[in-house]
């Protein structure tokens, strides 16, 4: 999960054939969903910090944050992408029948 090789993304479905990068740079947005998926992971961090320790040492919270934010790094690569793919693809419907056809296959095998 950590290393360089395992984020690669693929570029197209190899079921549908789909290219998930409709354009150059199109993933770029993703940056700023993964770092609202990073503020809220540090806030809520910080906050459960507070609340279980009451420590007021800032040494504390900038470890725990720094220690949180490259923890969670790969999943929120992902799931910024997942996102960015779900809100703004136009266009990409599930097809209940062409589930049925690899279920199919899936099942003679």
């Amino acid at each position: 999960m950590y290393g360089f090789s395992s984020q690669k993304m693929n570029t197209q479905c190899s079921h549908c054939g789909f290219t998930f990068e409709i354009e150059p740079g199109y993933f770029y947005v993703a940056m700023f969903v993964s770092y609202a998926f990073n503020i809220a992971q540090m806030v809520t961090m910080a906050v459960g910090l507070y609340i279980l320790t009451g420590s007021k040492n800032p040494w504390l919270y900038v470890a725990a944050l720094l220690g949180i934010s490259v923890i969670l790094s790969p999943f929120n690569f992902r799931y910024s992408r997942v996102l960015l793919l779900h809100w703004l693809t136009p266009g990409v419907n599930y097809d209940p029948a062409r589930s049925k056809d690899d279920y199919k296959k899936f099942k003679q095998v």
